[in-house]
């Protein structure tokens, strides 16, 4: 296909056009499922992981504890350990 012409543009227009019309499709009833997934109690959502561990976090940044070795060893990440630690402090 030569998009230097106006043929070749014109088809290439038209297929941008049908990918996205498929594209905006798709999330309409990606958003439709979720939303009657959340009226039956089914969409909960992602499992909090590093907030659920705060006092396991804050017991071993407070005892000396890098924040690296803290995340290695409860399996999350360095920077929630530090979101932990300003929510304590606050």
């Amino acid at each position: 296909m030569d998009t230097s012409a106006p043929n070749g543009r014109l088809v290439s227009n038209i297929l941008a056009s049908i990918a996205e019309f498929e594209r905006e499709i798709m999330l309409a009833r990606q958003h439709e499922g979720i939303a009657r997934a959340k009226s039956e109690g089914k969409y909960k959502g992602r499992a909090p992981t590093a907030r659920a561990k705060s006092d396991e976090v804050l017991r071993l940044l407070e005892g000396g504890v890098r924040a690296t070795d803290v995340a290695k060893q409860l399996g999350i990440g360095r920077r929630s350990g530090y979101r932990i630690l300003d929510a304590a402090k606050a």
